[in-house]
């Protein structure tokens, strides 16, 4: 999918377009205009369009290895925060920290839900996890169309993935936290979700495509797995120099050694679609 290239984004199912929780989800058709930049730039390899149904059945298999849902419950000193967020760079150890579930649903969650949109939009963002703002909660932003005032803004708060797809597809992804660098990570092509939303209410839906690639990352930082941690040792090794020029950056910033290296990774078996390394 070229930068200039268009897709449409759809809702198959009219009694979806009815659903409660639109103000949350994608809620009528619209354009996507593929200017993916530093966040999550991705470039996919097929043409198709870019669902969202809340009564798309997946053709995959149940979802076999995901993070329990007896999480620790996030505390108020858990979710405080300070304007203006930062975004939170490998290789911090908070984007490998365990990330706890949110019960509490009040102004401040809806607080931080804005400002992550406000960075998110500031730095040409996607989508953003909590995690890479420095708050280790199970909370999730993005609008794929990566601009303030169009599209749709998607908030999850514990999401879960109950099911995805067998068919894998091939994306040029970028992140945040790792500025300037980007390299293909396959990933299903479909998910099922379910999760709450700002106020709390729980909801289920499903995603394709484009959004589902951008849950897919979001959610991976929810459970402390990173973009390189899917990438074959082919692509790892492309951006390797990269990811020790961020390590070499937070030693001098932080005066404390890396806690994880670059050198010393090796690839391994992460379960397909979901779950903890």
């Amino acid at each position: 999918m070229a930068a200039s290239s268009a897709t449409l984004l759809h809702s198959s199912s009219s009694s979806f377009a009815a659903s409660r929780f639109l103000p949350f989800i994608f809620r009528r058709n619209i354009l996507l205009r593929c200017d993916f930049r530093q966040l999550h730039r991705f470039s996919s390899t097929s043409g198709s369009s870019i669902l969202l149904s809340k009564r798309f059945k997946l053709p995959g298999a149940s979802v076999y290895a995901q993070a329990k849902r007896d999480v620790e419950v996030a505390s108020a000193a858990d979710l405080y925060f300070e304007s203006p967020l930062e975004i939170v760079e490998y290789p911090d150890p908070i984007l490998r920290a365990k990330n706890k579930r949110i019960d509490t649903f009040d102004d401040n969650l809806k607080k931080l839900v804005d400002e992550m949109f406000d960075i998110m939009y500031k730095t040409d963002g996607i989508g953003l996890s909590a995690p890479q703002v420095g708050l280790n909660v199970q909370l999730m932003v993005f609008n794929p169309v990566g601009e303030r005032g169009e599209g749709e803004e998607i908030v999850l708060v514990n999401p879960r993935v109950t099911k995805y797809s067998k068919k894998m597809v091939l994306f040029d992804e970028g992140c945040l936290s790792f500025p300037g660098i980007y390299a293909d990570v396959k990933r299903p092509e479909s998910v099922k979700i379910d999760a709450r939303d700002v106020t709390g209410v729980r909801f289920a839906f499903s995603l394709s495509e484009l959004p589902a690639r951008v849950f897919q990352h979001e959610f991976d930082h929810l459970q402390g797995v990173l973009f390189f941690d899917r990438m074959t040792n082919e692509v790892l090794d492309r951006v390797r120099p990269q990811l020790q020029a961020l390590e070499k950056k937070y030693e001098d910033k932080t005066g404390q050694p890396s806690p994880e290296r670059i050198d010393t990774f090796k690839v391994e078996k992460v379960p397909v679609g979901f779950g903890t390394r």
